[in-house]
């Protein structure tokens, strides 16, 4: 273990240059950015010496794992669902996680809303944008949020919180930037029409382009594999 806590701290104290390096560079201050650990492929010792170093924001794409995973520690985790979200998993994974972050069609954001109000629960959720249109990707297309925004606004269970979106795979993370960009303006723009919800969050940005995302206004940034970086 004093190993493998080694290995996963000298990983932190990178990434954690790496974001203050990004804030700098924008003059942003580092507590608007908060990691969320990806531990969806690392082993249960890995998210343990994570826990132990303070590190308590992880995030999940399986509900099941996930809803597995909270039961195995005392210690406080804040649980973020970053993967698909199936409906006939909601009333599960509501009692566990902290924030979701793909909430990518009305149809879902309906059917979280009925049952958090079933389950008495308020749940946090961001709404899963496809800015860069591709179909390979789940999410709301801009044009189409624009067009449902009032609908959505009507919502009155969920907290919505922000919006997310997920970066063309690309060699090079300077290929990222405009979507980046996209999603924090479209976030701008809709709180500038709405009059019941206020969008504070920005989840965007992965291992290999983090930075970018970060000088274009992530809140959130999802990071898996430099996180674990030598233990695979």
């Amino acid at each position: 273990m004093p190993a493998l806590a080694d290995l996963i701290r000298r990983n932190l104290d990178r990434i954690e240059q790496q974001i203050e390096n990004a804030c700098l560079r924008v003059d942003r201050n580092t507590s608007s950015v908060q990691l969320v650990a990806v531990t969806k492929y690392a082993d249960w010792p890995w998210v343990e010496a994570l826990l132990e170093l303070g590190y308590n924001h992880l995030g999940e794409n399986r509900p099941q794992q996930l809803e597995e995973r909270s039961e195995k520690t005392t210690i406080p985790i804040h649980w973020h669902l970053i993967g698909q979200l199936q409906r006939n998993k909601i009333r599960k994974v509501l009692p566990f996680v902290s924030l979701i972050h793909s909430i990518d069609s009305m149809k879902l954001l309906a059917a979280v809303d009925r049952i958090a109000q079933e389950e008495q629960l308020q749940p946090n959720v961001l709404l899963q944008i496809n800015v860069s249109g591709e179909a390979s990707k789940q999410g709301f297309a801009p044009a189409e949020l624009r067009e449902q925004w009032a609908q959505i606004e009507n919502f009155s269970q969920v907290n919505i919180v922000g919006l997310m979106t997920m970066a063309p795979h690309v060699d090079d993370p300077e290929l990222a930037r405009p979507a980046f960009r996209k999603l924090r303006d479209l976030k701008d723009e809709l709180n500038q029409i709405s009059s019941q919800i206020h969008l504070r969050e920005l989840s965007m940005g992965m291992s290999n382009d983090f930075e970018i995302a970060i000088e274009e206004g992530a809140t959130l940034i999802r990071i898996g594999s430099s996180l674990f970086e030598g233990l695979e």
